[in-house]
């Protein structure tokens, strides 16, 4: 009975030991709850994150190519002073745009680079052609560009003015297409100087006006006719300026707050904000002038 007692306890011994060394040192708990703790941490910061993000509200804007520089640093100004807002911003050519609204996409403020793209969704005027409208109320005139002949600042063609697209100087001339703003401007442009039809075979159509000066900057043509705000984004040379007098229209970039936007105070709020003089310092230095 005692030998059989003894082996009880020998084992029972043992399985103790086994139990002891199988178990962790008190250093390696304490390193697997930090490291626990680290990650809840983690997850709680990440969390407040998403819900700093999730408070804002997304304003959908949708403006003129021309206006990608100006409107984009504007943007951490506005943001910064309202940190409940969001810019979302759509860069196009102004017809491009407007087909997009009237198809249905989701836009809070339009700003156009000609008064043709928003005279299309204004319900009060003549050409209005989509179901989907602007309020009326809200639209303006915000700005005033000009049209210019610009080349690369290393050019050797020696273009000097509008009327050298006509001669043996310009082989080659980028024009924005017919429904887009810059387009219309340089085709009345040309056809007010008598020279639209002589130079078909020499020009290549953009589809906006970034396009236009993405082939002037890269040399692919000799010019282009561009707005003086892109010219000087891109560093390219303006060899000519526009007369008013020769255009149908001035330059104008109306804006408004689309009828169907939800969130007409945030959007009367950026509207304000692009006439203040903050903002207009910053469209001057990218050549706008405020619209008279």
């Amino acid at each position: 009975m005692k030998k059989i007692t003894g082996i009880f306890l020998s084992m029972l011994f043992a399985v103790t030991l086994a139990a002891c060394g199988a178990k962790a040192p008190a250093g390696e708990d304490v390193k697997e709850e930090t490291k626990t703790e680290d990650v809840n941490d983690e997850k709680m910061t990440e969390e407040k994150k998403d819900d700093k993000t999730s408070a804002k509200t997304d304003l959908n804007v949708f403006a003129a190519a021309s206006m990608t520089e100006s409107l984009e640093e504007l943007k951490a100004v506005f943001e910064e002073e309202n940190p409940d807002l969001n810019l979302v911003f759509n860069f196009d050519s102004s017809g491009t745009l407007k087909t997009q609204i009237a198809e249905g996409a989701d836009c809070d403020v339009f700003i156009s680079a000609a008064k043709k793209q928003m005279d299309e969704l204004d319900p009060n005027s003549d050409t209005k052609d989509s179901d989907i409208t602007i309020d009326p109320d809200t639209r303006f005139d915000l700005l005033e560009n000009e049209v210019t002949l610009a080349v690369k600042e290393d050019s050797r063609k020696d273009i000097r003015s509008f009327d050298d697209i006509k001669t043996d100087k310009v082989e080659t001339i980028a024009l924005g297409n017919a429904d887009v703003p810059v387009g219309q401007y340089s085709e009345s442009l040309l056809k007010n100087m008598g020279v639209w039809d002589d130079i078909q075979e020499k020009i290549t159509f953009g589809s906006n006006v970034k396009e236009v000066t993405s082939w002037v900057s890269e040399g692919a043509v000799d010019c282009g006719i561009i707005y003086s705000t892109d010219a000087k984004a891109a560093g390219l040379k303006i060899v000519d300026t526009a007369d008013p007098d020769m255009l149908d229209k001035k330059v104008i970039y109306p804006a408004a707050i689309l009828d169907k936007s939800a969130k007409k105070e945030a959007c009367e709020k950026f509207l304000s904000f692009l006439n203040s003089d903050e903002a207009n310092e910053v469209f001057s230095q990218y050549g706008f002038k405020p619209a008279n």
